[in-house]
């Protein structure tokens, strides 16, 4: 922001709570300004809340929910921003499975400096799609590792809602599955761009979006 520190302070953050009968299209312009903005969205039912104010479980079952919201926004984005990487990365795994790497004589791959002619041509295969409907067996990422937040006195409730929500964020171990090539190829650039994404990075963008930006919809 250009304005001076003191005056920021005046005007943030950016929240927007719309409040109105049924059919007057708040839905509709808080839904395309959420779009424009990058901003987390929700819609709360109106049996949900009174007007007499938002205070206690209430107020925390909004943020819980806008939250929710900011975390899958953010996470897309920051994996559409990996894409392109991971689909590489992904790339790799599927072929030293289709072409193991030559191991030296403790077990661990030698590292090559040219690609063999035969990695190429899978390769070329590969991107062409000739070996979609090929089976293989391959490392996928298995049950998430929990995420551990402190809880203020009070917010325990909320507090784990959003540890679920961020368990999804951290490393994960692996399991053998057998899959069509172009699952397995689906699933893989999914999770090599979840680890180009920095977890801590991403609960931080989720959070900042949801006290700056966040916009809600209640009828």
């Amino acid at each position: 922001m250009q304005l001076d520190e003191e005056l920021r302070h005046e005007v943030t953050p950016k929240n927007i709570l719309m409040i109105g009968p049924t059919g007057v299209g708040k839905t509709e312009i808080a839904r395309r300004l959420a779009k424009l903005a990058n901003a987390p969205f929700i819609k709360v039912e109106a049996t949900k809340f009174t007007e007499v104010g938002y205070v206690g479980k209430e107020v925390d079952s909004i943020i819980r929910d806008l939250t929710d919201a900011a975390v899958k926004m953010v996470r897309v984005q920051a994996i559409e921003k990996n894409r392109y990487r991971a689909e590489e990365l992904a790339e790799e795994r599927i072929l030293d499975v289709l072409i193991p790497p030559a191991k030296n004589n403790w077990g661990q791959a030698e590292q090559q400096q040219e690609p063999s002619a035969a990695r190429q041509t899978f390769r070329k295969k590969l991107r062409e799609g000739q070996l979609d409907d090929k089976e293989i067996e391959i490392n996928l990422a298995a049950a998430p590792m929990g995420v551990e937040i402190m809880a203020p006195p009070g917010m325990e409730e909320m507090t784990s809602q959003l540890q679920s929500m961020f368990q999804n964020l951290g490393g994960q171990k692996q399991k053998p599955r057998k899959l069509k090539i172009k699952d397995a190829m689906k699933l893989l650039v999914e999770e090599e761009a979840a680890k180009l994404v920095n977890p801590e990075e991403l609960k931080q963008d989720a959070i900042d979006a949801v006290e700056q930006h966040g916009i809600g919809v209640y009828r």
